[in-house]
């Protein structure tokens, strides 16, 4: 079993533009490529199922963008993605976007072909939600590489033979390697071969190249990774002679989940809380982007907050407030934390950060509560899906909420099984909820329902300290999630087909938007 990161999966990646699943994955995706061609590439041929959610969404919601950024070798924060396209010509890399039948199950599949001069090579990869991805296959040779290690790829004309050097050698004691009919054998690692080895291996008799491919994901995976638990029943059975709290709990998880010290983790989380709080305080004084359907939002309703003239509701408001802030920011192309998307990317963190921030609460309150908040993601990342393409916006705004409630419980102190109880209230308010862009764009209602998806988190929290009954397991709850989003309709599941999205207004401001983009580009 894949076991899910807080850091990868859960609260990251850190990024700009308006989709991780589109965006973040896409230049993950995007990376790989660069690697696999030594980044030198010519011409790059792309192609979209017409089934799929890329089909309609891929230039608006910044696959496109992402994988041209990635293409070029940058970090998803990087401040020149908005014009990606203008770098890839200026490097003088051709492409080209194809809609073909294509057969893959997956509504997130990528199929990208790369040439130069000297060589082509064949990607398909899928982003399976929240900006993760995996590669499912290279060459015509199926792999699964999710970008937690490094990889190696050794092309041979004679794999047996180029196998048995390598049993001999010692080289495979620290890595993992597979065999499939194609190509190249694949060895993964928590490092790369150093220069002699790959040089050595470059002089064995039928091998043609050494391709070495960085990983895109910040917490790698070792070899055998383990973890302490990974249900929500588990780790309950596990505390029963600890008494850990939730976040010491989440702590430890990620600790030996990715072979890293305690204390790194904390400071991990330190780092993501000072991107949030960076990200509200910029929203707060005004974002411009030409490219986008809502202005400023957050600059009103601070100054109504501040003029007393709302409904009283002071912790509330505030959690409005910094909600906003954070998806005005993601929307102008500024720098956020997919947490656990980039779509939803408001609603736990303003929800724990406005709790904390109107309650007086310390920055390692906070840094716990975001713990708490990825511990319960990782339930989610492991027996469920972050993706609006597979769940609907459930998976998406719904997880946050479900994050947020939990961790809002534990910034007031109160027991474990009360953040449990706040987390399954918030997941089950939230099931069957739609995914459906207005103007193909992760702007509206994604803002609205980032702001319901916080309210009901604070709601749920309240309910879980007056010792509601949540009835169903969160476990339960989870599973749940998935199997209503499989049945949500294609249309309803981030294609631009279905909802608000093909209201008579909405087709209006795309039309409008494709428009503007056209008389910008001429």
């Amino acid at each position: 079993m894949n076991y899910p990161s807080i850091f990868n999966d859960v609260v990251g990646p850190v990024m700009r533009g308006p989709s991780s699943s589109h965006c973040a994955a896409a230049l993950r995706i995007g990376r790989i490529c660069h690697d696999l061609m030594d980044g030198r590439i010519s011409e790059i041929i792309i192609d979209f199922d017409p089934n799929g959610s890329l089909a309609t969404t891929h230039k608006e919601q910044g696959s496109d963008m992402g994988l041209f950024g990635g293409f070029l070798g940058w970090e998803a924060y990087d401040e020149r993605l908005v014009q990606s396209e203008m770098h890839l010509g200026a490097a003088g890399i051709k492409f080209e976007i194809n809609i073909k039948d294509l057969k893959y199950d997956h509504p997130n599949t990528y199929q990208i072909t790369l040439n130069n001069p000297w060589e082509t090579h064949q990607v398909i990869a899928i982003s399976t939600g929240g900006g993760m991805i995996e590669v499912i296959e290279i060459d015509g040779v199926k792999v699964s590489l999710a970008g937690d290690k490094f990889v190696t790829l050794i092309y041979s004309s004679d794999l047996q033979k180029l196998n048995n050097y390598l049993l001999k050698s010692g080289i495979l004691e620290d890595v993992e390697f597979h065999i499939e009919k194609g190509d190249f054998l694949a060895l993964t690692s928590l490092a790369f071969l150093n220069e002699s080895i790959i040089e050595e291996l470059k002089e064995i008799e039928g091998v043609s190249q050494v391709k070495q491919i960085k990983p895109v994901l910040p917490i790698l995976a070792g070899k055998n990774p383990t973890v302490p638990f990974i249900t929500c029943e588990e780790m309950l059975e596990y505390n029963k002679d600890k008494n850990l709290s939730l976040w010491e709990l989440a702590v430890k998880y990620e600790s030996i989940r990715g072979n890293i010290s305690e204390k790194e983790v904390l400071s991990k989380m330190n780092e993501i809380r000072i991107i949030l709080k960076n990200a509200v305080e910029t929203g707060l004084k005004g974002t411009k982007f030409e490219d986008r359907i809502l202005g400023p939002q957050s600059v009103n309703f601070k100054s109504m907050m501040e003029d007393k003239k709302l409904i009283d509701g002071d912790v509330l408001n505030r959690i409005i407030m910094y909600v906003s802030a954070i998806m005005e920011v993601k929307s102008s192309m500024g720098v956020i934390v997919a947490a656990p998307t980039a779509g939803s990317c408001g609603a736990m963190p303003g929800a724990v950060l406005g709790v904390s921030d109107s309650l007086g609460l310390s920055d390692e309150d906070t840094v716990k509560a975001l713990m708490v908040a990825g511990l319960i993601g990782v339930f989610i990342a492991a027996h469920s899906t972050f993706a609006a393409e597979v769940g609907g916006c459930q998976a998406e705004c719904g997880s946050g909420s479900c994050m947020a409630a939990a961790a809002i419980v534990s910034l007031v102190g109160a027991s474990l099984n009360q953040s449990i109880s706040a987390a399954s209230m918030a997941l089950q308010s939230s099931l069957g909820m739609i995914c459906d862009p207005i103007g193909n764009r992760v702007e509206a209602p994604c803002l609205n329902k980032n702001v319901m998806a916080a309210s009901n988190a604070l709601s749920c929290a309240n309910m879980a300290l007056a010792n509601y009954d949540h009835l169903i397991p969160l476990d339960e709850v989870i599973e749940t999630m998935y199997e209503v989003g499989k049945s949500i309709p294609n249309t309803l599941r981030c294609t631009n087909l279905g909802g608000l999205s093909i209201t008579k207004t909405a087709k209006e401001i795309e039309a409008r938007l494709v428009q503007k983009h056209f008389y910008k580009s001429c």
